[in-house]
């Protein structure tokens, strides 16, 4: 495969629908996903699982049970495996390049609710 760049604001102009991550690339076994979030996700963890988030729009504050961190847009923040988090989009909606296992569930481990996306579209 011939290695070519992919410009993120192309590919959020592919989709709307908040809270739907797509995949736009693989590192090994992980996954580069984009996602619109919009007000506040739920609690979840991803026990075998570390997620980055690259805010590439908007704020992005992430809530942890003893705490919160806002993340400002050109930042990201490494949420460590097994640590409840629940995401949430400051001020209207938040963009992120997420990097991730392919495998991990955006919902957490073993939760399904109308938001889950087990295998997320590649764009």
């Amino acid at each position: 495969m011939t290695p070519k760049p992919v410009s993120i604001a192309d590919k959020l102009s592919l989709f709307a629908e908040p809270w739907s991550p797509k995949r736009v690339g693989r590192v090994d076994d992980h996954d580069v996903r984009l996602v619109r979030l919009q007000g506040e996700f739920h609690w979840h963890a991803h026990a075998d699982a570390d997620e980055m988030f690259l805010v590439v729009g908007g704020v992005l504050r992430m809530h942890f049970r003893e705490r919160h961190e806002d993340v400002p847009q050109g930042s990201f923040i490494i949420v460590p495996k097994g640590t409840e988090h629940k995401p949430e989009a400051l001020g209207g909606e938040c963009q992120v390049v997420l990097f991730e296992k392919s495998e991990v569930v955006n919902t957490g481990d073993g939760v399904t609710t109308a938001r889950t996306v087990a295998d997320p579209e590649y764009i």
